[in-house]
């Protein structure tokens, strides 16, 4: 499910000063300082395509570059003692794979949970690909599952992608 996020008016790329000599030295793209993750993209029409004059009086579309969410650090078979059952904090891990859709749903969730209970707890993603032996010894059979951890010994599981609430309850029984 995709939805509108923010609405955000750009003057044409004719009004930027860089635009007309960025696309005049062969650039294919004009950069954006004060709106990241923004770009001038030429339209590839024939017509277009002939001289970068013709793209600097034209224009092009404006696209959005996606820009790198929140990293919630990974957790393998060498770390997972250290970071997860050694840890002074209660720690939440995701069970997750990269061909998983419900995973891909959850990251932004987990990722917000990560700044929102930083120094509370620690957050983590297992890839049950690359540390499967983790996965197994935990008993997952289905991802994404979210295990929350304190003192060392597993205290509730989540499966499936939850609405934050849900998780955001689980966390506060660990607190």
């Amino acid at each position: 499910m995709a939805g509108l996020l923010e609405t955000l008016v750009v003057p044409r790329a004719s009004a930027f000063p860089s635009a007309s000599s960025a696309a005049g030295a062969g650039s294919s793209s004009v950069r954006f300082s004060e709106f990241r993750g923004l770009k001038i993209q030429p339209t590839r029409s024939s017509a277009k395509l002939r001289s970068n004059l013709k793209f600097a009086r034209r224009g092009g579309s404006i696209v959005c570059e996606a820009q790198e969410a929140v990293q919630v650090a990974g957790v393998t078979d060498s770390n997972w003692q250290t970071l997860v059952l050694d840890a002074d904090l209660p720690v939440l891990v995701e069970f997750w794979a990269p061909w998983c859709g419900p995973c891909r749903m959850i990251h932004p969730v987990i990722d917000k949970l990560a700044k929102e209970y930083s120094g509370k707890l620690k957050c983590y993603k297992v890839n049950t690909d690359e540390s499967p032996s983790i996965a197994t010894q935990y008993g997952i059979r289905s991802i994404p599952t979210v295990i929350i951890f304190k003192n060392g010994e597993k205290k509730d599981a989540v499966i499936g992608a939850v609405p934050e609430s849900t998780l955001t309850t689980c966390i506060e029984k660990f607190l």
